[in-house]
C-alpha cells in the first residue's frame, strides 16, 4: 500500500502540519477517518489528558473500529480516535455545548502536540485511544498555536483533517 498522508489545520491560527497514516498498524481505523475526509469542527483543549487539541464529529464509520494500536500515554505528533457515548460526556464539567447529550455518539479525533499526557479521566478511568496517525512536518509550528489556544482560548477556532 502506498503511504499516505493527510493535513491538519487550526484555520483562524493559520497553521498547518503534516501527518503520515498509519495504516500499517491501525488499518481499519485509518480505512475509517480516511473515507470521511475532509472534517471539519470546533477545537477543543484538553481538561484531563494534557497536551491535547481535538475536534468532536457524529460517527462517520460503517463500524467503530476496533481498538488498535492503543495508547494511554501518546507522545508529541500522534493522532488518536476515540469514540464516546454521550453520556460519558454530558456532564457540565466538561462544558460541551447541546450536540453532547445521552444518546448520541461522538467520535473524537485528537492531536497530541507536546511530552507528558496521560490518557486518565477521574469519572471514568483509563481512555485507551487509537493511535492511526503520526505528525511528520509542521509540529513546531501547531504546538505553538495549541499553546496560544490553551492561553487564548478556543472560541471561534476550528480544526481540520483533509487529504494532503
Amino acid at each position: 500500500m502506498t503511504d499516505r498522508y493527510i493535513e491538519i489545520s487550526l484555520l483562524k491560527r493559520q497553521v498547518v502540519c503534516r501527518a503520515k497514516l498509519l495504516d500499517d498498524r491501525a488499518p481499519l481505523t485509518c480505512a475509517a477517518v480516511w473515507d470521511a475526509l475532509p472534517l471539519s469542527g470546533d477545537v477543543y483543549h484538553a481538561k484531563y489528558a494534557r497536551n491535547e487539541i481535538y475536534a468532536l464529529f457524529p460517527p462517520f464509520a460503517p463500524h467503530e473500529p476496533p481498538l488498535e494500536n492503543p495508547t494511554v500515554t501518546p507522545i508529541p505528533g500522534d493522532l488518536c480516535y476515540f469514540s464516546f457515548a454521550g453520556t460519558e460526556l454530558a456532564t457540565n464539567a466538561y462544558g460541551y455545548d447541546d450536540e453532547v447529550r445521552p444518546g448520541t455518539t461522538l467520535v473524537d479525533l485528537a492531536l497530541f502536540y507536546e511530552r507528558n499526557n496521560l490518557l486518565l479521566n477521574g469519572d471514568v478511568g483509563w481512555v485507551p485511544g487509537i493511535v492511526w496517525g503520526q505528525v511528520i512536518e509542521g509540529l513546531e509550528e501547531m504546538a505553538d498555536a495549541c499553546n496560544d489556544l490553551w492561553r487564548a482560548g478556543a472560541l471561534g477556532e476550528t480544526l481540520s483533517f483533509r487529504r494532503a
